[in-house]
């Protein structure tokens, strides 16, 4: 099933979706950010409505913040021929359509992405969860969302630092399916980037992998390189002091620099290759302060990444800029090398 993204202003798109079907009522999630900063924008878009608003951060990303809306969802009496519109980053966005997927066995909803993370990436593809126990996505459900609403106006609601966030999924899209667009892309500073067209762009590379495998059954994997080692720093960070949490791109960007040195040392890219991404990459986020005792624990979280099967840990690591592979298994010893290597 293709799914529908409509990259358009939002006082088109929303109006045209609204008026396009025959809702029994229109329930909105918000978290406390959106609320504050997009919610206005859209309100008078739509028809009468019940809005729930959510605390913000990837901490409330939680079963309990899911019992409050499903909760207010009942409270609404919403029935199964009811709206659910998801407004605001890929928390609100994986949160918000779980909660519309298992309500009542599945209720419509729409995303209306409001940060470059989630416009480039979380809310194409219908991954939507929460995370539990500590373990980021832990439960969730594959489901298309009616819609996807992308409007770039809502990036000069957000600070610079969730825009740069958002900026590592569209790296990581060019590394494993476009070199050409790889190569433009470093011939530009973070802040002359053409934000519209590489979200067009980023939207139309994840759609034709998730048309060909809606259920990451196999080459939908390659949207997780930089992830298995990524996902395992921000979980390990999620435990520290609030300042010292990476958002989800900074800690993607780090997998991105240690997966693309496990590729170089299974010689599935060469020495300038690694080169060019790891001294982007730094350019553009930085080096994340990883502590020595950390180490372990990094490398004992990706046991719980769902690519694995049985004992083993699976990668997906570049095969050349453009071109990514899937289901390699790597060994704790070179995880810790790979680590050890970003470090310096």
């Amino acid at each position: 099933m293709t799914q529908s993204v409509v990259l358009a202003p939002i006082t088109e798109s929303l109006p045209a979706f609204i008026n396009s079907a025959q809702y029994s009522k229109v329930f909105v999630i918000a978290d406390a950010n959106t609320r504050k900063y997009c919610y206005s924008l859209i309100k008078p878009l739509l028809p009468k409505h019940r809005l729930v608003t959510v605390p913000s951060g990837e901490k409330h990303k939680i079963l309990a913040t899911c019992t409050t809306i499903w909760e207010s969802m009942t409270d609404a009496e919403l029935d199964r021929h009811a709206l659910v519109i998801n407004i605001g980053g890929g928390v609100i966005g994986d949160m918000g359509g779980f909660c519309a997927a298992v309500y009542k066995r599945g209720i419509d909803f729409i995303q209306v992405p409001t940060t470059l993370l989630s416009q480039v990436d979380a809310s194409v593809g219908g991954k939507l969860g929460v995370d539990f126990q500590g373990f980021k996505n832990h439960l969730g459900v594959f489901n298309i969302p009616n819609s996807v609403l992308i409007d770039p106006f809502f990036l000069k609601t957000l600070p610079e630092r969730e825009i740069r966030s958002g900026f590592a999924e569209i790296i990581k899209h060019c590394l494993i399916a476009d070199a050409d667009k790889w190569k433009v892309i470093r011939q530009n500073d973070f802040e002359e980037q053409n934000w519209e067209d590489l979200i067009a762009h980023s939207v139309k590379i994840k759609q034709q992998i998730v048309d060909q495998d809606p259920t990451e059954k196999g080459l939908r994997k390659i949207l997780n390189f930089g992830h298995t080692l990524g996902h395992a720093v921000e979980t390990c960070f999620l435990s520290k002091s609030e300042s010292e949490r990476l958002f989800h791109g900074e800690a993607i960007a780090v997998g991105m620099i240690m997966e693309s040195y496990l590729a170089f040392k299974r010689n599935l890219i060469d020495k300038k290759t690694l080169i060019d991404i790891e001294e982007f990459l730094f350019a553009t986020y930085g080096r994340v302060i990883i502590n020595p005792e950390d180490v372990e624990a990094i490398v004992g979280l990706t046991r719980q990444d769902k690519k694995n099967r049985g004992n083993e840990v699976r990668f997906s690591l570049l095969e050349g800029a453009g071109k990514c592979g899937y289901d390699i298994a790597v060994p704790v010893s070179e995880m810790r090398k790979a680590i050890a290597y970003y470090m310096g």
